[in-house]
């Protein structure tokens, strides 16, 4: 697994000026609407994402037929992408949080602590993401991927919708269920979040191992 974490890591090297232009915009943009926080979803969703990018990558050219005669197998493979993902996601959010502070004692336009939980809510949900995507880009490739997570999206989307009004219907209070999910603060919140997020990661890495087990090169 290192040696594909190397491989990765050596990807983002050759693109290190397009994460250069991507942090600059997002400070840019933050200095100029006073929103210290928008950098942070901004610049670890967009590094993150770059995690598909390098299936992309490795799938090029046949390039899979090659890089499995070397002495990898293909449940390293698929758990690598997670463990990739969770490492750029972290590291890009931090990287964030730590721009998002320079940029607040500048402007005092928010509190550190506020940063700091925008930050810890954002992970799991990076995670999430992750979760989706990697299994759909393992399965259908690039070009089929992405009309399928598009086709998924808006399923959940449609489904979300669908969701609200019925609860409607039903007389479901949602705001005093927002009022008891509030009672565990912000860190029971976070470790609640944080701990599902972990358990659908460990289920969609299942799915995306069982994926490259079948899948023919």
């Amino acid at each position: 697994m290192k040696g594909l974490l190397i491989k990765d890591f050596k990807l983002i090297k050759m693109h290190r000026n397009y994460f250069a232009m991507i942090i600059a915009i997002a400070f840019v943009i933050s200095l100029l609407t006073e929103d210290t926080t928008f950098m942070l979803g901004f610049i670890s969703f967009i590094t993150s994402m770059f995690t598909i990018s390098t299936i992309s990558y490795d799938e090029f050219d046949n390039g899979n037929a090659f890089l499995f005669t070397l002495p990898i197998d293909r449940k390293k493979y698929a758990a690598e992408k997670y463990v990739f993902g969770m490492l750029l996601g972290g590291c890009s959010l931090f990287l964030a949080i730590i721009l998002a502070v320079i940029l607040n004692l500048i402007e005092k336009s928010d509190t550190i602590s506020n940063i700091l939980i925008s930050g810890g809510m954002l992970l799991p949900f990076i995670l999430l993401l992750l979760s989706i995507l990697i299994p759909f880009q393992l399965k259908f490739g690039s070009e089929k991927g992405r009309i399928v997570i598009s086709a998924v999206f808006s399923i959940v989307f449609l489904i979300s919708f669908v969701l609200g009004k019925s609860i409607g219907m039903l007389g479901i209070n949602i705001a005093e269920v927002i009022n008891r999910i509030s009672l565990l603060g912000a860190g029971g919140l976070f470790i609640l979040i944080f701990v599902i997020s972990m358990i659908v990661v460990l289920f969609s890495m299942k799915v995306s191992i069982s994926i490259m087990n079948k899948k023919e090169f």
